[in-house]
């Protein structure tokens, strides 16, 4: 039992390294929101398909009830990266990276609308504490008006992303997690089709390196991940859990482009650490 909840809290904090890296390159691709989301989806749905095909996973969807959910899920996250990465834009990695980590608050506020759970105190006090370790994290908190945009935008994409979470939790016992993660991808790329027409995508051609990476590892590997990680705990726990993203960003900016950790990123990355450790015991149960 405890080499089966280490497997599967391993497989978790995995998929949120790899995604963790959404940060860094939602703010240097030199793109619109709403073109690399496209680009992403258009890629990473490719890469799933192959991997589904390869692997013989059944994409077939059973009911007219689970196609509905699953199109209503993949317009949650066709929202939370579009206003995730106009935050980036607006403001920084940091801001933008505090502010959508509010999301831990909002599904313990909503799971309980999704599901028999009770809203748990602990899971508030927590995800309080991780709020707290994000802005000690930031070193000037300035709300000028486009950061203050940003930080909104964060909010509303926190939001979007507790949804989505919580409607796909539902169907992660009934499908494979590669599976919905395509069907994810193709409905966010369908969505944003019209981006053909009003978007600049004038940069593309020099941009496709990081948009294949970000299709093929924060996407296709570490969303894919985290979403299967939502059969073994529930949508509350696994995003206290993956509240350590931050600090794996932080970790990748130290060893990519030699950017030394400040007095308060080891404060307030030590307070979200102690969150996710403290979740990640009581998950054991």
């Amino acid at each position: 039992m405890e080499n089966t909840h280490a497997k599967n809290l391993s497989f978790l904090l995995l998929g949120t390294l790899f995604v963790s890296t959404s940060g860094v390159l939602g703010r240097y691709i030199a793109l619109p929101a709403e073109a690399i989301i496209f680009c992403r989806a258009c890629l990473a749905s490719f890469f799933m398909y192959v991997f589904c095909r390869f692997k013989k996973i059944d994409l077939k969807i059973k009911s007219k009830k689970d196609f509905y959910s699953f199109i209503i899920s993949g317009f949650f996250m066709a929202s939370h990266w579009v206003t995730y990465f106009m935050a980036l834009k607006l403001s920084n990695v940091a801001l933008g990276m505090l502010s959508m980590y509010t999301f831990p608050v909002i599904t313990a506020f909503l799971e309980p609308f999704f599901s028999k759970q009770k809203i748990n105190p602990v899971h508030i006090f927590l995800a309080i504490l991780v709020i707290i370790g994000m802005y000690i994290l930031v070193p000037n908190f300035s709300l000028e008006n486009t950061y203050l945009k940003g930080i909104l935008f964060g909010v509303l994409s926190a939001f979007f992303y507790a949804l989505r979470n919580l409607t796909i939790k539902q169907h992660v016992k009934d499908y494979n997690a590669s599976m919905l993660m395509y069907y994810q991808m193709v409905i966010i790329a369908t969505l944003l089709i019209p981006t053909l027409f009003f978007s600049d995508f004038s940069n593309l051609k020099s941009q496709i390196p990081l948009l294949l990476l970000v299709a093929l590892l924060t996407t296709s590997v570490g969303h894919t991940m985290m979403v299967n990680a939502l059969k073994h705990f529930s949508a509350s726990t696994a995003s206290i859990i993956s509240s350590v993203q931050p600090i794996f960003g932080i970790i990748i900016a130290y060893f990519f482009v030699n950017e030394i950790p400040s007095f308060n990123t080891f404060i307030g990355g030590s307070l979200i650490l102690s969150t996710v450790i403290i979740e990640s015991i009581r998950s054991k149960k």
